[in-house]
């Protein structure tokens, strides 16, 4: 496969209150963001040219800075319009959006509280790779070796670019021995996430979900709760001990980038995605307007 490079592509890119060609949105190499991981970001989905929880999304970054020890030079309503300025100025109707916040070059030490912030927004094409019926075919995970941190140890509720560090290397070890994904458990080894999806299980026809207490309480996650139960489906919140996989008949995993993507097997454990996977899936490309 023959990679496009992100820094060398055609369109524009919303940095610092303007909308500069994409070539030219760069950061110094002495940037604090690079060095110290004091930058957050936004994963947000486009659907016919909207985004999906706009504003949610834009106000998840400003509270993941303020975790971080810093306020975003720009309000939720500022964030909302360069989103749509920037899908606008790339004709991107269907796409991914990637807004991100990080402390500048001013300083470079761990204290830097004395660094400018600074904010960006690009987009790109991001079609759905699958329809309801090739989805169904569900992912392989494994599980990973590292865990999720405890929330006294980390801003767990922050969507930092520094806990992602943890899913890189879940996800390229997965990878390596011919799994789609990892499955992540938490510091107490119960069930956390997969790389960077949100999990629910299907037991007995009601829906089970570790609750989000090391880990994002992602907006994917958020909205199929609120889609499930309008549904007429339970929704559980809970601890969910790895053994209880084998209690489970579907599992699926939720996020911008996966949408609603069931999982047929995770180490030993296999699944059939069934009717309920089905269900999710649909009432899930409705909400979004596909």
């Amino acid at each position: 496969m023959t990679l496009i490079p992100f820094d060398d592509r055609d369109g524009f890119i919303w940095m610092d209150g303007q909308m500069l060609p994409w070539r030219e949105a760069k950061v110094h190499v002495l940037t604090h963001g690079l060095h110290y991981a004091s930058s957050v970001f936004e994963g947000e989905r486009a659907y016919n040219g909207q985004v999906f929880k706009l504003a949610e999304h834009s106000q998840r970054l400003i509270r993941s800075a303020g975790l971080l020890g810093f306020a975003l030079p720009y309000d939720r309503a500022t964030l909302d319009q360069a989103t749509d300025a920037v899908l606008q100025a790339n004709g991107v109707r269907d796409g991914y959006v990637r807004p991100v916040a990080w402390r500048g070059s001013e300083v470079m030490g761990v204290s830097a509280r004395q660094s400018r912030i600074h904010v960006a927004i690009a987009c790109w094409a991001w079609p759905s790779y699958f329809d309801a019926d090739a989805r169904m075919a569900g992912l392989r995970l494994t599980v990973s070796k590292w865990r999720r941190p405890a929330p006294e140890t980390a801003p767990t509720q922050s969507k930092a670019a520094g806990l992602y560090m943890i899913s890189t290397l879940s996800k390229h070890a997965a990878e390596e021995e011919g799994w789609d994904d990892a499955l992540m458990l938490d510091h107490r080894g119960q069930v956390a996430e997969a790389s960077a999806a949100n999990i629910f299980l299907v037991i007995d026809g009601a829906l089970h979900t570790p609750t989000p207490e090391c880990f994002l309480d992602g907006i994917t996650r958020q909205t199929v709760i609120e889609l499930a139960r309008g549904m007429g489906l339970s929704v559980t919140e809970r601890a969910i001990d790895p053994g209880e996989f084998a209690q489970a008949s579907e599992v699926f995993l939720t996020g911008t980038a996966a949408e609603v993507t069931p999982v047929r097997q995770i180490g030993d454990w296999h699944f059939t995605p069934g009717a309920v996977c089905q269900q999710v899936i649909a009432a899930y490309d409705r909400a979004v307007g596909k």
